[in-house]
């Protein structure tokens, strides 16, 4: 059976259903592929999170290089998908830094239930679709978790 990697963004969510839709689904560790972990959202920057987290029995993990740059971040509020996914691959996941990112988060996810954290509420608005793509061409089966 293959692993599953899990996606989840926490826009239009708080965080008492955004935990309810991680314990449900039976996720052991959260992990944060904002580049900055910083939320106006009450309850989602980076010691909020990690707490509110810890408090709903699941593990927090701040993977920042696997975040998107500012270009990517602009692209995406602009609704440019295809130019965000540009970016982040040609800034991120095909540097050997965000190789070794990308490895170190699909061995985490192997041994244990992972959620990708990001703002965006479709999947395919976001970096993190571009990860669990990566990941599915690793062997993982993904789902998209709403909050």
């Amino acid at each position: 059976m293959s692993p599953t990697i899990y996606t989840i963004g926490y826009e239009g969510s708080d965080p008492e259903r955004f935990a309810a839709a991680l314990r449900s689904a039976g996720v052991a560790t959260l992990a944060d592929v904002r580049a900055v972990a910083l939320s106006r959202k009450r309850g989602f920057s980076k010691s909020a999170l990690r707490d509110g987290l810890a408090a709903a029995g699941i593990g927090y993990a701040h993977l920042r290089a696997l975040g998107t740059p500012k270009a990517g971040r602009e692209a995406a509020r602009a609704d440019d998908a295809a130019l965000m996914r540009r970016i982040y691959c040609d800034e991120v996941l095909n540097t050997a830094a965000g190789a070794t990112a990308l490895g170190e988060l699909a061995a985490l996810a192997a041994g244990e239930p992972v959620c990708l954290l990001c703002f965006e509420r479709d999947p395919a608005r976001c970096h993190r679709r571009v990860l669990a793509e990566r990941l599915a061409g690793r062997g993982f089966a993904v789902v998209d978790l709403f909050a």
